[in-house]
């Protein structure tokens, strides 16, 4: 009797495990605008900076700025500290990936990114950087965190 109980609660968590390890890469869905904007072959330079603040980011990514006019939420609709939040965990991931090019396509992750979450970048910075981080995850369906990238 103890044996069976034993089988079949085995069996249970074996079952639980192969469920859990299936479900955890998703497919991230892409909206037709989305597929015209990462389908752009001509480069978008894109120089992101505050002006009040000498930081900035250059950003090449053919259809970026596209889907930042066209799909990213607006200018306001998130925080600054929400996106501050966000981009360090991001750029943490990016760069952990950058170290690693055996792991991760040097293709993909070329550069680090040097920002330090003690800096105040601005706003304009944080929101653009952020967008890209979305763009990127939705266009190579990568995932730089623990969150799926929606728009």
């Amino acid at each position: 009797m103890k044996k069976t109980i034993f089988t079949i609660a085995v069996t249970v968590m074996f079952l639980l495990f192969l469920a859990n390890c299936s479900s955890t890469k998703q497919a991230i869905s892409v909206t037709e605008a989305e597929k015209a904007a990462f389908s752009q072959t001509e480069g978008d330079t894109i120089t992101i900076r505050d002006e009040k603040t000498e930081y900035e980011i250059i950003i090449i990514e053919p259809g970026f700025d596209l889907w930042l006019q066209s799909i990213a939420k607006p200018k306001g609709f998130y925080s600054q500290s929400y996106l501050e939040n966000r981009n360090r965990i991001m750029v943490q991931e990016w760069n952990q990936r950058v170290m690693q090019p055996f792991r991760y396509s040097p293709n993909l992750y070329e550069l680090r990114i040097d920002y330090d979450p003690n800096i105040d970048y601005g706003y304009e910075v944080n929101y653009k950087l952020y967008n890209y981080f979305i763009y990127f995850q939705r266009k190579y369906n990568q995932r730089l965190g623990p969150f799926v990238p929606r728009v």
